[in-house]
């Protein structure tokens, strides 16, 4: 195995062996990443990822590409330096990502013959966003150090060794350092890492739209590009390739739009109906709230989604306005100021009134009507 530091200008030196002999092999080529960004790499975190040789990677349940393209591009990083990795998501891949090279390798649980001796948590502002595979395997949860690599600024620090980075657009954004970091190159693994990590970007920016778009995002977007990245596909699968059913689901929640203090406050709920109707899956949903964010007064939008007895909220606000965080928060949730989420206990009508009355109250704090 070989390993790649950053010397002290932040720039990548030469490889050594493990034993410490020099190995005479050229970094990747980085056009665009600056020292700063790839110091940016918390040591212990290397460290882990370099002595670990069966790693477990595992992301949050209900998947999107940033959770799924984190934890496979952290395997595949495992895969080059030379050690075995198994990435694990608690729900199958949405049929929305099957474009993308390398899901398959996704288990809805640990190989029981693994014999792990690292974990990985990536994209999950806290542990018990893995899902049911952290109950059903507690006892490895519990045994094993945990790396845990996040974005959520409300991620509590729940690993051994905690990279959390609320100014990274994406998990991917920092999966994409590490995998510089690490010295390898972006184009590894067939290219799949590199297409895995930008369909992260490209899904947690809205294709680069979002304010979180920063200065580094499109630093690593150019980089991964540069590896072979299919950039023009991804974001037509992604934003511009929807089936028939996911469109009638779509309209079926856009037709109960309500609004509220002048506009600035807009909602609609999404029931469990609306799928049988459809003819849509749950992960066809996917969407909806940066559609119905579109509305041209919405300070703050909110999706209600009917789950079973409970309710799931997604909450999206305007730059320079009500935290996201905040709205979600009261109701046990998390996630970015522009962008959060909870899962609420109790059923849509019940919900709904109490979550749009703390919006509104925020609305009010910030500006009145």
């Amino acid at each position: 195995m070989t390993i790649r530091e950053v010397d002290g200008t932040g720039t990548l030196a030469p490889a050594r062996a493990s034993d410490g002999a020099t190995v005479l092999a050229s970094p990747p080529t980085l056009s665009a990443l600056t020292g700063g960004d790839l110091a940016a790499v918390p040591e212990d975190v290397l460290a882990q990822l370099r002595r670990a040789r069966r790693v477990l990677t595992v992301c949050h349940h209900n998947p999107e590409s940033d959770a799924l393209g984190s934890a496979l591009g952290v395997a595949l990083a495992v895969e080059e330096l030379g050690g075995v990795a198994t990435p694990v998501c608690a729900d199958p891949v949405p049929a929305m990502y099957g474009f993308l090279p390398g899901l398959d390798r996704f288990r809805q649980a640990p190989d029981p013959d693994g014999d792990y001796e690292l974990i990985v948590v990536t994209d999950c502002g806290d542990l018990a966003r893995v899902g049911p595979v952290l109950e059903s395997h507690a006892e490895l949860f519990s045994r094993l150090p945990i790396v845990n690599i996040d974005h959520h600024k409300s991620n509590p620090g729940f690993g051994t060794a905690d990279w959390i980075d609320a100014d990274a657009a994406a998990t991917c954004e920092m999966v994409t350092l590490l995998v510089a970091r690490l010295g390898l190159p972006l184009s590894a693994g067939n290219g799949v890492i590199a297409a895995n990590l930008m369909a992260g970007l490209v899904i947690d920016t809205a294709n680069f739209q979002h304010s979180n778009t920063s200065p580094r995002t499109l630093r690593v977007a150019a980089e991964l590009r540069a590896a072979g990245a299919p950039l023009p596909d991804i974001a037509r699968h992604l934003y511009r390739t929807k089936p028939s059913q996911q469109l009638r689901l779509f309209g079926l929640v856009l037709s109960r739009l309500e609004t509220a203090a002048e506009g600035r406050l807009v909602w609609s709920t999404m029931f469990e109906h609306d799928l049988q109707v459809s003819g849509a899956h749950p992960g066809q949903s996917e969407g909806l709230i940066d559609l119905l964010g579109q509305s041209e007064h919405a300070e703050v939008t909110i999706l209600f989604k009917q789950q079973g007895s409970g309710t799931r909220l997604s909450v999206r606000t305007r730059d320079g306005g009500v935290d996201a965080t905040v709205v979600t928060g009261r109701f046990g949730g998390g996630g970015h100021a522009r962008a959060a989420g909870a899962s609420v206990d109790l059923p849509v009508e019940e919900a709904r009134p109490l979550v749009l009355e703390e919006a509104r109250r925020r609305l009010e704090q910030l500006r009145p009507s």
